[in-house]
């Protein structure tokens, strides 16, 4: 079901109009999976803050990609204003369960 819906969601980011809406807050990121070596890319929720990327992962139970962050954490890359962005994301879980991943962003 993510990938039909994570299809959709990348389809309707390059429209014009509802595009930008979408894209000041849905944008996709691309890393390798540590186990797979595989490249993936799917869109998440994020919010910026100068050089600070923040996702916050809903239903992290659910989802596995954010495990691929945990610890020392990993290179990320987001697209956004129509470039792309390389760095380095690290996942946290507090005390309620409560995901968030945070890529720091390297300088331009």
């Amino acid at each position: 079901m993510a990938g039909p819906f994570n299809s959709a969601v990348m389809t309707a980011a390059g429209l014009p109009v509802i595009g930008d809406r979408i894209r000041n807050h849905i944008a996709p990121i691309t890393y390798t999976g540590r186990k797979s070596g595989r490249t993936i890319t799917l869109p998440v929720g994020y919010r910026r803050s100068g050089d600070t990327v923040t996702i916050r992962v809903a239903m992290p139970d659910e989802k596995t990609w954010w495990r691929n962050f945990l610890g020392e954490g990993a290179p990320m890359s987001i697209e956004l204003d129509g470039h792309e962005r390389s760095g380095h994301a690290v996942a946290t879980r507090d005390a309620r369960g409560r995901v968030e991943v945070v890529l720091k962003l390297d300088p331009v």
